[in-house]
């Protein structure tokens, strides 16, 4: 009886996952009394009329469920992990209790890792992925692009360097195939189990490059910093809305009386962070607006003098060195026609100064602020 209900129920979602594949879906979401959803271009659709009963919903998590999570779903009411259906594609699936009730959120990642160009991405994010060595983070709010973008990088490396690779993820997205590069790939709680464990011996595994999902806490941004310190490019992903943000975040890990320390060290080993937000386009599908700080002499020396406020001044006037702000970056989305004006305006980081901009008006307030 079990078999039968199995087949009925994965067959359904099998199903499900194909016609959301099929049109392009982002996300899929299942819920006890709700039907399907699915996230297309950021909009939310239903999928169909079917509304999932309980126990239909708690089949389906007892079906995709990995082994090694099950107790951890059972102690904390949710799990992040890796789906592979075969001849559909492979998803990032996290199970979670909402009043007592199980929730499916899946996300389709794309078999072939897109490059650059596929993805909008500014040019000078090719030259940022090739430096030797220190710690480049990608930024932005959960669905912005950044594990696509640290993604597109990590292939840029295997496509032009020989390196020895080894990512940290939970879950892994994308699965890369050795090419330049060799690749290691290791998941949290099936290959590991927990990123501080992966971290204490990364260093042992000979690498040239750490990808390290997500920066999550002070004992991560330490193995970072140590790795960095010692020759090793390290990339990352943080949670801010812009990428002088990334810095404060940081700094906040750690306590009052650590945190000038950690500065200089930051000062000193931080060489880019790309901050992102998808933005709809007007030939369809969406595009990143993408803020870029660099490691320039004036971006370290406001990091070691704790003048944190003038990063957005810096990175406006930092143009020579391939910086841009939000504002920058969509203005050029909007005056090439990919994204209209109003939809600039809803991700402008300041929407007056973008609207002066597009009728030609520009003040050099930032450039004025920086020299006081």
């Amino acid at each position: 009886m079990h078999g039968a209900r199995r087949e009925i129920n994965m067959s359904a979602l099998r199903e499900l996952l194909s016609t959301a594949v099929a049109f392009g879906v982002s996300d899929i979401h299942i819920k006890v009394d709700s039907p399907g959803i699915f996230r297309l271009n950021g909009a939310l659709i239903e999928a169909s009329s079917h509304c999932y009963a309980q126990e239909e919903v708690r089949r389906i998590v007892d079906e995709i469920l990995p082994a090694h999570e099950r107790r951890h779903y059972e102690t904390d009411h949710e799990s992040d992990f890796s789906l592979q259906e075969p001849e559909v594609g492979r998803f990032r699936a996290t199970v979670f209790n909402s009043h007592g009730l199980p929730v499916i959120s899946l996300r389709h990642v794309k078999t072939l890792i897109p490059s650059f160009a596929e993805l909008h991405l500014p040019s000078s994010i090719e030259q940022i992925a090739l430096v030797p060595r220190g710690i480049i983070i990608a930024s932005g709010s959960t669905g912005s692009g950044k594990s696509t973008t640290l993604a597109a990088m990590i292939q840029h490396i295997n496509l032009h360097q020989r390196c020895r690779i080894v990512t940290i993820e939970d879950p892994v997205e994308f699965v890369f195939e050795d090419r330049q590069s060799i690749i290691s790939q290791r998941e949290v709680g099936l290959d590991t189990p927990s990123f501080h464990s992966a971290l204490k011996h990364v260093l042992r595994q000979d690498p040239d490059v750490i990808m390290i999902g997500e920066m999550r806490d002070a004992q991560s941004f330490i193995a970072a910093l140590t790795a960095s310190e010692t020759g090793h490019l390290i990339f990352t992903t943080m949670h801010t809305d812009t990428a002088g943000q990334a810095v404060s975040r940081i700094l906040n890990f750690f306590p009052p009386t650590e945190r000038d320390q950690v500065r200089m060290s930051l000062a000193t080993n931080l060489q880019a962070v790309i901050c992102q937000r998808l933005t709809p386009a007007c030939a369809g599908g969406v595009v990143p607006a993408v803020e870029i700080l660099r490691s320039t002499p004036t971006v370290r020396k406001l990091i070691e003098k704790n003048i944190l406020d003038k990063l957005p001044d810096a990175i406006e006037t930092g143009g020579e060195d391939q910086m841009q702000t939000f504002n920058q970056s969509i203005y050029n989305l909007v005056k090439s026609g990919v994204i209209s004006e109003a939809e600039g305006m809803l991700r402008a980081s300041n929407p007056e100064a973008l609207k002066r901009n597009l009728k030609g008006i520009f003040l050099d307030e930032a450039r004025r602020i920086l020299s006081t």
